[in-house]
């Protein structure tokens, strides 16, 4: 497995990761008509706007033979107006690659690059029924509340964490 930070040629790949992830973890949790509507080529041209724009910092995941099973995926949101703080905004697998420590080693990656930007505070949102906020929490976020969203046509809970230490979460890493 190798980790590096994602250039334009793999958007395609990325949209696929994201596509598989999204049916397997969210399935019945988000609407499966919603699901089932989600392309790679809309994912794709997502994803080529997400790894151009500057502030954005994307990560892959490639297995042996090259394909793209993951990624991790780091921005300030405009709804974060506090300073030196940044958003982990999404760690995905495909089902098959989790649970062997590839998603540990994804967000190892973006703490490193959250201490060289110097960021003092990381924020993350997670729907509440996905089991995933038990990794976030194992690696020491602390619950601030909970939204409600819209997704497919159905209210779901997220649930908003943050890590007030980028090194305490490196030492746990």
């Amino acid at each position: 497995m190798g980790i590096r930070r994602a250039n334009i040629e793999d958007a395609d790949g990325i949209a696929k990761a994201h596509v598989d992830s999204w049916k397997t973890t969210y399935k019945g949790i988000i609407p499966d008509d919603f699901l089932n509507g989600l392309s790679y080529e809309d994912r794709t041209e997502l994803w080529k706007q997400n790894i151009i724009r500057e502030d954005n910092y994307v990560i892959i995941v490639e297995n042996v033979q090259g394909k793209i099973v993951g990624f991790a995926y780091a921005w300030k949101r405009e709804t974060n107006i506090e300073e030196n703080t940044c958003d982990l905004t999404s760690i995905y697998l495909l089902e098959e690659y989790q649970g062997i420590g590839i998603g540990r080693a994804l967000m190892k990656e973006l703490f490193i690059h959250f201490k060289k930007m110097g960021y003092s505070k990381i924020f993350v949102d997670v729907l509440e029924d996905n089991k995933t906020k038990y990794f976030y929490e194992y690696y020491g976020a602390k619950f601030i509340k909970n939204v409600q969203i819209k997704i497919g046509g159905k209210v779901l809970d997220e649930s908003k964490y943050e890590w007030h230490s980028v090194d305490d979460v490196l030492a746990k890493l």
